[in-house]
């Protein structure tokens, strides 16, 4: 009987593998379909309680693995990361999930069928917290960042932060997943289908609600990216002159605010001057990414802006540095802007973590303006990124990228004009909304992720708990 029953069961989990790991390789990377990313997980959690412990664990594990594959273009090809890095990279997150499946499936076996319920989001929401404290990459790959498209949903983020995104999207498959358990009473499974329905209804209105807040103020800003010059003096002073040409265009538009990407210039560049007769001729904000090597011994990438009026730019250096490929020293202080809108400064990276977001949301910013450089194909994910930072905090953000995208977005995550800058020059003007916005989750932080970390020792404990006969 058992041969015929693993005969049988072969086909099947060949099937949940293979759907699952189709289901990441969309729903995940830098381009994911953020609807398909709710269905991935459901196929392997379908068939936990239906094979043995370590076939389940494999399954999971080999799912999000392959699916994982999908990095591999960007990770090696274009970030030029090492194949034992890269291994990691998805390793991990399929670690992670095999985890996951087992708890699930030790639970629901159990008879424990809301604990199992909760196991998937619960544990997944607690390892990618602990890994973001870890981590020198801080939130990237960051699950919630695959829901971006899905406006209403991401506005959760300004109570929980985006850990109550990653719980959502795990929750629903484990919810669909349990309706089909023979183990789960059917009473249990409808108390756990009604629970996980009230809360996405109430998170869709939340969000809905909160997209239809009035702005209190326009600002209007212009963004540029021109392509890297060679690296001839001559071709750097070309590349200067047309920056010059490209900021007076913004400006003619009517831009207030121009924004050129990171380490644009050098400190020791002859154009820098014209910028700053610019900010006054002009009554012009103007923020130039500037590589600062006047000091060899503490080299910055620093983001210094000339405000008209003003007799020296403000100047903000990047804290998060991109570990290998970047030699600076890092920042360790805030840049807010004189005068009105509240503006503040940060670079690319430094969007990648939470704290930049809590320090500006204590300044009460209303704007960043966040100048950056990615690597082609990572645009569309990194800009969001940094987008995430101004849903959870509270703050409209100006992106002027290389290789990359040129985004404005507004503090609830719409992206009100954006441009393609991966492979060739490009430049944006468009009038950005600002509000005076107060996010729960800035005032209480990651009080989300401290709950699942409390809700893992409670779930493990659950499991670990010897069976009385």
């Amino acid at each position: 009987m058992a041969s015929r029953l693993d005969r049988f069961m072969l086909p099947a989990w060949l099937a949940a593998t293979a759907l699952a790991a189709l289901g990441w390789w969309f729903g995940s990377g830098v381009h994911p379909l953020w609807w398909l990313t709710w269905l991935a997980p459901l196929p392997v959690l379908w068939l936990a309680p239906r094979v043995r412990a370590r076939w389940a664990a494999l399954a999971a594990f080999a799912a999000y693995a392959i699916g994982g594959i999908n990095q591999w273009e960007y990770l090696h090809g274009y970030i030029g990361l090492p194949v034992v890095a890269i291994i990691q990279a998805v390793g991990t997150p399929a670690l992670m999930l095999a985890l996951c499946v087992l708890l699930f499936r030790r639970l629901l076996l159990r008879g424990h069928a809301l604990a199992a319920t909760l196991a998937l989001p619960v544990v997944w929401v607690a390892l990618e917290y602990i890994n973001n404290l870890i981590s020198p990459h801080g939130t990237f790959f960051n699950i919630s960042y695959t829901q971006m498209d899905a406006l209403p949903i991401i506005q959760i983020a300004a109570v929980t932060g985006l850990w109550g995104i990653g719980f959502l999207l795990l929750l629903l498959p484990a919810v669909l997943a349990l309706q089909v358990a023979n183990k789960a009473p059917g009473r249990c499974r409808m108390t756990v289908a009604a629970g996980a329905a009230l809360l996405l209804v109430a998170t869709l209105a939340y969000g809905g609600w909160r997209l239809h807040a009035p702005a209190t103020a326009t600002v209007r800003i212009g963004l540029v990216s021109l392509q890297q010059p060679a690296r001839s003096p001559a071709g750097v002073q070309a590349r200067g002159v047309h920056y010059v040409e490209a900021v007076k265009r913004l400006a003619d538009a009517g831009a207030r605010i121009v924004l050129t990407p990171e380490t644009s210039f050098s400190d020791d560049d002859a154009n820098l001057p014209v910028f700053a007769q610019l900010a006054n001729q002009r009554e012009l904000t103007v923020g130039i990414g500037v590589e600062s090597r006047s000091d060899p011994r503490a080299e910055h990438n620093m983001l210094m802006v000339f405000h008209p009026g003003t007799m020296s730019p403000a100047t903000y250096s990047k804290h998060h540095l991109l570990v290998g490929l970047e030699q600076y020293t890092p920042g360790d202080s805030y840049t807010m802007l004189e005068g009105a809108p509240r503006v503040g400064l940060a670079i690319c990276k430094d969007m990648d973590f939470h704290d930049v977001g809590h320090a500006y949301a204590a300044r009460h910013a209303q704007l960043l303006l966040v100048p950056a450089s990615d690597f082609t194909v990572d645009g569309w994910l990194h800009s969001r990124m940094a987008i995430m930072r101004g849903v959870e905090s509270g703050f409209a953000i100006a992106r002027a990228a290389h290789s990359g995208r040129l985004t404005l977005s507004d503090d609830r995550g719409r992206v009100l004009a954006e441009a393609s800058s991966e492979k060739h020059d490009a430049e944006l003007v468009g009038d950005l909304p600002l509000r005076e916005t107060h996010t729960l989750y800035a005032r209480w932080g990651d009080w989300f992720a401290w709950l699942d970390l409390a809700g893992l020792i409670v779930l493990l404990g659950l499991a670990l708990r010897p069976l009385h006969r």
